[in-house]
This record gives structure tokens, sequence and C-alpha cells, in this order.
């Protein structure tokens, strides 16, 4: 499994959460966990949301699906709990990183 690479979520909230997306660095592949963040159902959201669609919050579409990145609800995750892959995020990876970026970033421009 690679960086931004796409997986069903198998976890009890999987209606609102379909899937997560593992932002974490190849470069800890030999641990047995991941770090990921959800992928949001965008209808799950309500409308209006202002932070839909936002630096921190992108919208992307997986397996025709509208989800928004969640990075506050971002956890670590045993390899054994993450369902099968479903898409890659790659092409998307500077967004996602962005995103992460606004998260722990100290700069309030």
């Amino acid at each position: 499994m690679a960086q931004f690479d796409v997986h069903r979520n198998t976890g009890q909230r999987r209606e609102t959460i379909p899937y997560v997306v593992v932002v974490q660095s190849s470069l800890f592949d030999k641990y047995r966990r991941r770090v990921v963040v959800p992928l949001v159902r965008r209808s799950a959201l309500g409308n209006p949301n202002a932070f839909v669609g936002s630096r921190m919050n992108p919208v992307f579409t997986v397996e025709g699906v509208e989800v928004v990145l969640h990075p506050l609800e971002m956890v670590s995750v045993a390899l054994e709990q993450l369902g099968e892959k479903a898409d890659s995020l790659a092409r998307d990876g500077d967004r996602i990183a962005d995103a992460l970026d606004e998260l722990l970033t100290r700069s309030w421009a």
C-alpha cells in the first residue's frame, strides 16, 4: 500500500465515512500501522458547510461518491483494519499535503 491509497472503511461509521486515505510516508512501511484520514461522504455533512472545499477540507470523488477530507479525525490504524484498496489520490497528493499543512502549521494567514 502506498501513500494516498484510498481504502474502504470497514468500521461502524462506514455509511458516513466510506473511505480512508493513507497519508503516512512510505518511509514507515515496516510498521504494522498506517496513519489515515477519513473521507466523509459530502452528503452527510449537511448543507451549507463553510469548510467543505476549503484548503483543509478538499473534496474528491471516489468510485462516484463525493467525499471530503477530514484531517481533524486523523488516526493510526492497524494494517489488518484497513479495507480493500478502492482508489488512489496520488494525483491529488499536493492538495492532501496542503490540508495537513493547514492543520499543523503555526501560520495564521
